[in-house]
């Protein structure tokens, strides 16, 4: 008789890390466990945000003022959301 294999933990609902991701850069990888990860997305998001807002005149829009901020934070969305999609099918396939 063979030992079933470890059961993996439920994991993280990806539509609630996506929803999470939106709305605050950063906590979407904390959420999956990745703190180290959200904290560097949540660094360069400040970091360019910063960066752009005094590089850019002050004439320039509001969304063209934090634009680095954006792109990073744009990024992060999808990558916290990846990662948490990936974890699920596989604990689905393992669980069903």
């Amino acid at each position: 008789m063979t030992m079933p294999a470890a059961v993996l933990p439920k994991p993280v609902n990806p539509y609630l890390v996506l929803a999470v991701a939106t709305l605050l850069p950063g906590v979407g990888h904390v959420l999956l466990g990745q703190q180290a990860r959200g904290l560097g997305f949540v660094f360069f998001t400040l970091l360019l945000g910063f960066l752009t807002l005094h590089l850019t005149t002050p004439d320039t829009s509001l969304i063209g003022r934090f634009a680095g901020g954006l792109f990073v934070w744009a990024l992060s969305i999808p990558d916290a959301y990846r990662i948490a999609r990936t974890r699920w099918e596989l604990w689905r396939r393992q669980a069903g």
